[in-house]
This record gives C-alpha cells, structure tokens and sequence, in this order.
C-alpha cells in the first residue's frame, strides 16, 4: 500500500519527559532529518515519488513564508539548507513539476524586507492553504503524471472538475455572497459561486476580464472530461487552467 505523504510527515514525534519541567510521557516533534537523507540516496519505498516532493516543497514553501512573515518556523538553519537542498534532487525526477529554484535559498541569509519580499512575489505559494483545495490539486498533479491513454486524459477532466468544486466549496460563503431573495446554488454550480465570489472582491466593468477567465476556466475542464479522444495537451491545458485559477482566487483572499 502507499501512503501519501504530507509536510508534517518529515516531523518525528520524541519523548521530551527528560527535560526540566516537563510532564511525564511529554513528547515534541524533530525534524526526520533521516527520513530527508534516505531521500537523497534514492527513492523510498512505500511513498509515491511525486507525493514526497510535492510534500517536501510545501514544508519549504511553509518554512519559508513563516520565517520571512510572521515567524514561528520549526527548521533551525542546517535543517532548512538540507530540506532547500533536497528539493530540487526530488523535482528532478518530475520533468518540471515542481520549482527548482530552492537550492540558492538560504533563511539566515535573509533580512528584513528582503525576506517580505520573497514571500510576496508573483505566485509564491506552492499549495494555496486551502486543505481540501491543495488535495485536489496534489492527486491531480499525481494522475496527470501516470496518464498516458485517451481515457486516462479525460478521467483528468473529472479531476479538474474535482479542483473547481472544492474551490467552490471554498469560495462560497452565503452569509457574505448570497443576496436577498436568492437560494444558495448547489456545489455543482461552481461558475454561479465562483463569479459571485470574484463580483464581490473585484466588483465592476474594469474587472469583467477576470470574471470571464473564471468562467472559461470552468468550461475547460468539463471539455475534456466530456471529449471523446482527449490527447495529453487537452489534459494538460485544463489542468494548467484549473492550478491558475486556485492560484488567482487564493490571491483574493490574502488573509
């Protein structure tokens, strides 16, 4: 069986009753600094590669963005050079799934507005913080990778379908976007909610362009899930579709 990997998976549970203070059977989390090291000898066994380095630049990403932010980072700085270091022999083994800029990336290196910056730039995120989100777009990446039949190519159809229903899901709060009179649309109609969510952080004409991507992004995906022979750049074009459209709608909310 494999088991899908996540960021807290490089953390390993330790008894911390030792320590002064400390109530009997305490235990804290430590960096597998193990587990990272096996990584880069060769593959692990029981972990699906792609599942690992998606994993393994989310702990970075959310490193990162806590030391560069508000704080509160659990890598010291040899752990996060080692992690940083790490990323790109894993996304080497996905023709370019993943970013490969980590290697030059050092957190001790960084001060003040410069490490804002960093965190702040076009497209930063590596998951959009929206668990069910980023779990729709982690077994997307994952099917799109094994994918290599018609068939296979409009199954990603149904999981980019799968993307946009949990951004709706997501999106849509009818305390704050339903209007009086109105009955809240079913998950199903992810253009109706999606748009009300954009007309409500982007209202007016000047706006009207990225309403119109929401709605095209929607239609994408349900062409391929509905084409008969869809070839890999059919899939590939919805599941870029899809990713920038989390992307985009995950900006709107920058809390």
């Amino acid at each position: 069986m494999i088991d899908r990997v996540r960021a807290d998976d490089f953390f390993v549970e330790v008894d911390d009753s030792w320590e002064a203070n400390s109530e009997p059977w305490q235990t804290k989390l430590e960096f597998n600094g193990e587990f990272v090291d096996a990584l880069r000898r060769g593959t692990v066994s029981g972990h699906e590669d792609v599942d690992v380095a998606q994993a393994l630049v989310d702990l970075v990403h959310n490193e990162l963005e806590a030391y560069g932010t508000s704080g509160g980072q659990r890598l010291n700085d040899t752990e996060i050079s080692l992690a940083c270091a790490t990323v790109p022999l894993e996304a080497g083994k996905h023709d370019g799934i993943f970013s490969r800029g980590f290697s030059s990336l050092s957190p001790h290196s960084w001060s003040g507005s410069k490490r804002r910056d960093a965190t702040s730039s076009p497209s930063p995120r590596f998951s959009t913080g929206w668990a069910a989100v980023d779990e729709e777009i982690r077994e997307l990446r994952r099917r799109f990778r094994t994918s290599s039949t018609p068939q296979d190519y409009r199954a990603i159809g149904t999981h980019c379908v799968g993307v946009i229903e949990a951004l709706s899901r997501t999106v849509y709060d009818p305390t704050r976007h339903l209007r009086a009179g109105e009955t809240e649309p079913p998950v199903d109609k992810s253009k109706q909610r999606i748009d009300r969510y954009i007309e409500d952080a982007l209202p007016g004409s000047a706006n009207e362009e990225l309403r119109g991507l929401a709605k095209r992004a929607v239609a994408v995906a349900h062409q391929v899930k509905h084409r008969t022979t869809p070839s890999r750049r059919d899939a590939g074009i919805a599941s870029d579709t899809v990713i920038l459209l989390a992307n985009i709608l995950r900006r709107l909310r920058p809390e």
